[in-house]
């Protein structure tokens, strides 16, 4: 049961989409890959209603097989985005760490500990000098 006007001649995609050879591929297109093909084919021929011919079912593959590839390029697309967003805010955090430091002016020490030692030496010494062994 096909509507009427779209057959296995006049459909849109038969003018773009020609079957190849019997051994090739189903279809000719830009993103033909044996899985996709396959997996398209099977999916059509699941859903395939009675007196439906070969050729519908080719042109419905055609169909699912462009929607698998256009699913996959979005994927890309957005796995393409996430990366790049990863990377600019590695970079961002890289440079803002950067800055951060240069920034910073180093700490000073504090006198205190260096008083205290030097003083605690001489107070030893001069124990030593002034209580004779």
């Amino acid at each position: 049961m096909t509507p009427t006007g779209i057959g296995p001649d006049n459909h849109p995609l038969a003018a773009k989409l020609q079957p190849r050879a019997a051994h090739g591929p189903i279809f000719e297109t830009a993103d033909s890959v044996p899985e996709t093909q396959d997996e398209a084919m099977k999916i059509a021929r699941s859903t395939q209603r009675p007196g439906q011919t070969k050729e519908q079912t080719k042109l419905i593959a055609q169909g699912i097989q462009k929607g698998i590839a256009e699913y996959k390029k979005q994927q890309k697309a957005k796995a393409r985005a996430v990366d790049k967003e990863r990377k600019q805010a590695a970079k961002h955090e890289e440079a803002t760490d950067t800055s951060t430091a240069e920034s910073t002016p180093e700490r000073r020490t504090s006198p205190l500990p260096w008083v205290l030692l030097i003083l605690s030496w001489c107070l030893f010494a001069a124990y030593f000098v002034i209580k004779p062994f």
